[in-house]
């Protein structure tokens, strides 16, 4: 039962209660034991009481789900997506690995050297400005950027690592192109080596395989 009908029920009840113990001397009911009828609108309703009202709602919600259109990018159409892979040279002994990862992960699925086009800049913080103005040119399906922003003994990290975060966000929303995030932000250079290639995989590769799907979302399957 509802809130609200309890709350009534809680006013109406003692209510009924005083009347039945003092009838007015004038009610029909006075001298004689009074019945009380409370009835509630056919729209409060719970759940479904018969077989058939269980099958209407199930073959409306039948309905409902054969007419729902999946959208989802391929990993596996490929043609013709272009690439640009913004890198920052900071960090280099770890950008590296991780760009060579990216590329990897292209040529494994398909996608032609001529296809790539790699920009270099010299730290994060100047990442995201390349970034939109590669997806801005028109000539790419979708931008990789790749960085490594490791912790020191200031707080230049935190600074660095919002803005690279916010700003490669920001490229991908203001240009239409999808701008995927590959900066690591990481404690130290061991935690950053183990996610170039190390112990914990090489997230350069994982970032490449984001830009190809949703390259192949926006190209092949959304509305132009």
């Amino acid at each position: 039962m509802s809130s609200f009908v309890a709350a009534d029920l809680g006013r109406l009840l003692p209510a009924l209660s005083a009347t039945r113990r003092n009838p007015r001397p004038d009610s029909p009911s006075f001298g004689s034991a009074s019945k009380f009828l409370i009835s509630f609108s056919s729209s409060f309703r719970g759940a479904p009481s018969t077989s058939a009202e269980v099958g209407a709602r199930n073959g409306r919600a039948a309905v409902l789900a054969a007419g729902t259109k999946h959208l989802m990018g391929s990993l596996s159409k490929t043609e013709g997506l272009k690439f640009a892979v913004v890198v920052a040279r900071f960090n280099e002994i770890v950008t590296n690995l991780l760009l060579e990862g990216a590329l990897e992960t292209f040529r494994r699925y398909s996608i032609d050297d001529d296809d790539i086009t790699v920009v270099k800049v010299p730290g994060c913080f100047e990442v995201p400005v390349i970034a939109q103005k590669l997806g801005r040119s028109g000539k790419f399906d979708a931008i990789l950027c790749i960085g490594a922003v490791i912790r020191g003994d200031t707080s230049h990290y935190d600074a660095v690592a919002n803005s690279a975060a916010s700003g490669v966000l920001n490229a991908g929303l203001s240009s239409g192109v999808p701008c995927i995030f590959g900066v690591l932000t990481c404690d130290d250079m061991d935690q950053a080596l183990n996610r170039a290639g190390g112990k914990a995989g090489n997230k350069g590769a994982e970032a490449a395989l984001t830009a190809i799907e949703m390259a192949s979302l926006c190209k092949h399957q959304l509305p132009k």
